[in-house]
């Protein structure tokens, strides 16, 4: 019987990440400081583009009431670093190519509070069309680097055996500790020590260690923290309400030199990206701020809910634009600098009022207490009830670890 040879001809569709697409996604995703480093690198390989630098000066936040009456003064954002730009700033140094970019961004979209990645490896791998080694070779490389150690963990084993491993200590008996915390948060470390073979005094002496460890690395960073760089974009009140625009001071401008010689195609190219970039974070930027118009005009106790999901159905965007644009992206407000992911802010009830609300409402109850009396987890839920925002004690308790606010008797004067 003879075999025979079919022709057939098969239609399929894929997305081919093109030099010139994953140049689009790097402009559109970086900030201000991000993109004019860019910039500059790219004229010094095309000397067809031109660049004219803004005059470098410092940046002061444009409060126009920061000497007004103590009602009128702004909320001042935090002083220290926030998470997101802290793991920005890591992801730009290890300089990832545009894949391995995408990995590492929606790791860090994943990132909880605590630090820790909220979602599998799986998930994230089938929302980016990768396959799953691919993610798990760029999240090595982030928990590698990563400052503090544990950042990027998957769970609480995770994040210790890190710590441990960077310290030198990731010894037997630390390994026995780690695959039991279960039993050594009942106490039972002399279980352990029969179950592992290890010597308790052993054990002892690594338990001693692993409690010097930080299990939650990512709550010291301040989630409204204000960058140390001038922001992306200015809010301002006009006669017809809020006004978003551009911060131009912080980026250079773009030309392409005059004559015919090699380059040219390339620097026009560059120069409609910037464009493309530019026009999209301000409609985002504004749409975002004005669907918060009540928080410019209030505070951030007055934040609404909002998804990425709702302003990229608004825009005719993908929800993955939206995501990009506003990471690292900051807006200079009347009422501080806000990092405008930290907007985004779902509400823990349906007709609540917004998570982010809620917990700028629990850090200024929490800062109003008597020292000497401060308000228990309970106490704290019952005036966010009588204020109109009935919350569980649990929620409370989530939030003020979210803020790193330790708990009543930790928060009472000491005489």
């Amino acid at each position: 019987m003879k075999s025979r040879t079919r022709i057939s001809i098969q239609q399929t569709q894929r997305l081919a990440l093109t030099t010139g697409l994953a140049t689009a996604i790097r402009i559109l995703h970086a900030d201000a400081a991000g993109l004019s480093r860019y910039l500059e690198e790219q004229a010094a390989e095309n000397p067809q583009i031109l660049l004219a630098r803004p005059q470098v000066q410092d940046w002061i936040p444009r409060w126009k009431s920061a000497f007004g009456s103590d009602a009128e003064r702004p909320e001042q954002a935090a002083a220290g670093p926030s998470l997101v730009s802290h793991v920005l700033g890591l992801i730009e140094a290890l300089r990832l190519d545009a894949t391995e970019t995408r990995i590492a961004m929606a790791l860090a979209e994943a990132l909880e509070p605590s630090g820790w990645i909220g979602r599998s490896l799986a998930a994230i791998a089938g929302q980016l069309g990768v396959d799953l080694p691919a993610v798990e070779r760029v999240l090595d490389r982030l928990q590698a680097q990563a400052e503090p150690t544990g950042l990027f963990a998957r769970n609480l084993t995770e994040c210790l055996r890190l710590q441990a491993w960077e310290a030198g200590e990731l010894d037997p008996p630390m390994m026995a500790l780690l695959g039991r915390l279960d039993l050594l948060a009942k106490g039972e470390i002399d279980r352990i020590a029969r179950e592992a073979g290890i010597d308790l005094a052993a054990l002892r002496v690594a338990f001693g260690r692993l409690r010097s460890y930080d299990p939650k690395p990512g709550a010291g960073f301040e989630p409204f923290a204000a960058p140390v760089r001038e922001p992306d974009l200015i809010a301002e009140k006009g006669a017809s309400g809020w006004i978003v625009s551009l911060t131009r001071s912080a980026l250079p401008s773009v030309s392409v030199a005059e004559g015919r010689a090699k380059g040219r195609a390339e620097a026009r190219a560059l120069i409609k990206m910037i464009e493309g970039r530019n026009a999209t974070l301000l409609s985002v930027g504004q749409d975002i701020l004005t669907r918060q118009t009540a928080a410019l005009e209030a505070g951030l106790g007055a934040l609404v809910p909002m998804t990425m999901a709702e302003v990229a159905e608004a825009l005719g965007l993908n929800e993955s634009t939206i995501s990009r644009v506003v990471a690292g992206t900051a807006v200079d407000t009347p009422r501080g600098t806000w990092w405008l992911r930290t907007l985004f802010t779902k509400a823990p009830r349906e007709g609540g009022p917004a998570a982010g609300a809620l917990r700028d409402r629990l850090a200024r109850l929490v800062a109003d207490e008597d020292p000497d009396h401060p308000l228990s987890d309970e106490a704290l839920a019952a005036a966010l009830a009588a204020g109109g925002a009935p919350i569980a004690r649990r929620t409370v308790a989530k939030y003020r670890t979210m803020l790193n606010l330790p708990a009543a008797h930790r928060r009472r004067r000491r005489h």
